[in-house]
């Protein structure tokens, strides 16, 4: 087993979000500061069904590392379909629908199951693109992060009379 050579833990997560939290509620620009986290955002919206245990929701749900290929896939929840309830089977129809979500349908030992990726934006992404090496993920979520701050900046300087009182 290797560990990640990019990736953060927790530690660094909590210390971050933290520091960004200060300073946004000590300068006075909370709002500000809450859009240059679109991309963490996004990811808690594409991740409320699993974290609200609509679906079930495993204790790890980072990618999972295949050291034949040296890359980083999809992680995925296994379950029984009975565990499932009707709005959490409503919803994976529904993003299967969309392609937002890689569900997979079967039987094993006379009982249904249903297989899919776990709900986080580092999943969605290597759904778009499949499998990828770790230095690629990360530069690719990085893009989003960059993006997401350019939007930020748009919002907040060109926009500013829709979203603030001026």
């Amino acid at each position: 087993r290797r560990s990640s050579r990019v990736f953060v833990g927790d530690t660094f997560c909590y210390f971050a979000g933290m520091t960004f939290a200060v300073v946004g509620i000590v300068g006075h620009f909370s709002k500000t500061m809450l859009l240059f986290f679109i991309p963490q955002v996004l990811n808690f919206l594409y991740s409320v069904p699993q974290l609200f245990h609509i679906i079930p929701c495993p204790r790890h749900r980072l990618p999972r590392f295949n050291a034949d290929s040296d890359k980083l896939e999809m992680s995925y929840s296994k379950f029984k379909k009975k565990d499932l309830s009707a709005l959490g089977e409503f919803i994976l129809k529904v993003a299967e629908t969309l392609h937002i979500v890689d569900v997979r349908w079967g039987v094993h030992e006379d009982d249904q199951y249903i297989e899919c990726n776990n709900l986080t934006l580092i999943n969605f992404v290597l759904k778009l693109i499949g499998p990828t090496h770790e230095r690629t993920l990360t530069i690719i979520l990085l893009l989003i992060q960059v993006m997401g701050s350019a939007a930020a900046f748009l919002i907040r300087y060109q926009l500013v009379r829709l979203f603030y009182d001026v």
